[in-house]
């Protein structure tokens, strides 16, 4: 039996469980950087591998050694009569999901069962945030309810990371339109991954909008910025590295929104260092972006992917309009 943990907290929890098999983290975070949906094999790899290694101040190689590495593993499935994949309710842990259901999708699964334990709470946790929180016990108690996965998943999954993966945003948008029933947390995580192409009222997404608010309300360190973040954005699922390269995005602009100070936020590398002593400082122009009059993207152009979506430039490309809750083309 073969485990898929979505992270390394999850899979050593398993491991010091009572679960049976071998246990697997898979180290992707596909909710960030580009997917574009034609790429393939190695390709695939490479771009995956360089975003990575950019994003977290990682080298090349090594990175995408771990990539390929983590491809053997799931390309190994028939070694085991089942895979149990244990996945939650946010939008990293989803879209890391639809990757993995969509690769099974294309895959003769012959004998090998594929089992689902994807959840959003837990019995007395309150604030129920991961299966990194819980202890082993309390991990092996959600095994009797895993469920195999069914045809209906696998189609739904299919279709959703290939509307992820267009090149056209609003293929998402028409995927919402659809009966979602099969992945009951899909929707959410989806609706959450609009919001993170820049808003029409001032050019920052979502993320970065709490940021700034937060900063601006008087949190300045790191380290007590990402956990506010967290309890205000929960559903996002991110990480602090993945925090930390939004703050950096608005700190390394031509015209920056935040001041910093005793962190480098040029290295992309979080350390524990940076996470204990960087400090943030909301600037005059940041002020007036949070406050709408001042358009970031109009200000420091944008280069990021979203999925397949490249957003470029800045002007001709798509926005969320958080009035309408719509995308729109500007």
């Amino acid at each position: 039996m073969l485990h898929i943990h979505n992270g390394d907290c999850s899979a050593e929890i398993g491991k010091r469980s009572t679960l049976p098999g071998e246990h697997f983290a898979w180290r992707e975070a596909l909710s960030e950087g580009p997917t574009p949906a034609n790429l393939i094999g190695e390709e695939w790899r490479h771009r995956r591998a360089r975003h990575l290694a950019e994003s977290y101040g990682e080298a090349l190689n090594e990175t995408e050694r771990e990539l390929r590495a983590q491809e053997e593993k799931l390309a190994a499935y028939t070694e085991h009569d089942e895979v149990v994949l244990w996945f939650e309710h946010d939008l990293f842990c989803q879209i890391n999901l639809l990757y993995l259901l969509d690769w099974f999708a294309q895959h003769d699964l012959g004998q090998t069962k594929i089992s689902l334990i994807f959840v959003g709470e837990f019995p007395g946790l309150s604030n129920f945030r991961g299966l990194g929180e819980l202890n082993p016990e309390q991990m092996a108690s959600l095994f009797p309810g895993r469920g195999e996965v069914s045809a209906a998943q696998l189609n739904l999954a299919t279709r959703a990371w290939t509307a992820y993966c267009s090149n056209d945003p609003t293929a998402v948008e028409q995927l919402l339109e659809t009966d979602t029933f099969a992945m009951p947390f899909l929707k959410r995580a989806l609706d959450l991954h609009l919001e993170r192409y820049p808003f029409v009222s001032n050019g920052l997404n979502r993320i970065q909008n709490r940021g700034l608010q937060l900063i601006s309300g008087g949190l300045r360190r790191f380290a007590d910025l990402f956990p506010r973040f967290g309890d205000a954005e929960p559903y996002y699922g991110l990480g602090d590295a993945q925090f930390w390269i939004s703050l950096r995005q608005m700190s390394n602009a031509s015209q920056p929104l935040l001041n910093t100070n005793n962190g480098d936020l040029l290295n992309g590398k979080l350390t524990p260092e940076k996470v204990q002593h960087t400090t943030f400082e909301i600037t005059e122009i940041g002020a007036e972006v949070l406050n709408a009059q001042a358009d970031f993207v109009e200000l420091n152009g944008v280069d990021t992917w979203l999925g397949g979506v490249h957003l470029s430039g800045k002007t001709n490309f798509w926005r969320w309009d958080d009035q309408k809750h719509r995308l729109v083309f500007i």
